[in-house]
């Protein structure tokens, strides 16, 4: 039977669970891989609190985002993915947990690597069948509002978001310190691992257990296309935030209790 979690009952497992269950369950691994347009440090609230809970968690930055320089022109999907393993090592059971763009990659990496894969976490994110690429998804989003803002570059290899629509594509709903910086600090993204397809199997992705963050107030990618995804990819275990896109600025202690009960 379909599971389905709204906000107000992980709310409800925080306060009178999650201590209970802190003193009886080995701490988790989780390896958190941001979005398009983002970066590790936007995690940083949803890292701190997952710590309380003494998970060890590993926030990981894509080449190329946030304060790296890596050239454009040396980015790829593939090299995304190669950050990821590196950053989860030797590790096993390993809680996957990738938001937006990030969908993309922990998909790749656990199709690589699906012996050290407990779980995959999609946070608003994109779920790939074999061969699609984050364009080719995207194309089919009749909600989301990137069509009225994007700004591609295809000199520069880049796409970027006008200005005036950060806020309205990302973070509506996120504290006025946080979108300020998210304004000031915004930097365009690659382009061509966007456009890289996926090779995924059944026998590897196909076998890890998966879990779908639904975010409902969604401008960047719309709720009936996040529904789409996640039955097409037999997701049957399902949260649902009264969000936008970034829940972790308008609601880290709840993306943080969701992670951490999905990574015992």
């Amino acid at each position: 039977m379909k599971k389905s979690i709204t906000t107000a009952a992980v709310i409800l497992m925080t306060a009178f669970g999650t201590q209970i269950q802190a003193n009886t369950v080995s701490p988790s691994t989780i390896v958190i891989v941001h979005g398009a347009w983002s970066s590790a440090k936007d995690f940083k609230d949803v890292e701190a609190e997952l710590k309380k809970s003494g998970n060890e968690v590993i926030t990981v930055n894509l080449p190329g985002h946030g304060d790296d320089k890596t050239p454009v022109s040396s980015l790829t999907l593939q090299g995304y993915v190669d950050v990821v393993k590196k950053a989860i090592g030797t590790r096993k059971n390993i809680t996957l947990v990738g938001h937006s763009f990030g969908g993309m990659v922990v998909s790749e990496t656990a199709e690589q690597i699906p012996g050290q894969i407990k779980k995959l976490i999609y946070l608003c994110a994109y779920v790939p069948n074999n061969g699609e690429s984050l364009f080719s998804i995207s194309a089919a989003d009749k909600e989301t509002h990137i069509g009225q803002y994007i700004q591609p570059d295809e000199k520069s290899g880049v796409v970027g978001i006008a200005k005036e629509g950060i806020l309205d594509f990302f973070a509506a709903d996120a504290p006025k310190k946080t979108a300020d910086g998210l304004i000031a600090n915004f930097k365009p993204e690659p382009m061509g691992p966007l456009a890289t397809p996926v090779a995924l199997t059944p026998a590897n992705f196909g076998k890890i257990d998966k879990v779908y963050i639904f975010t409902e107030y969604d401008h960047a990618i719309g709720l009936t296309l996040q529904k789409s995804m996640a039955k097409t990819a037999n997701i049957t275990k399902t949260y649902s935030l009264p969000t936008s896109h970034t829940p972790f600025f308008s609601q880290p202690g709840v993306v943080a209790s969701i992670l951490s009960q999905e990574a015992k």
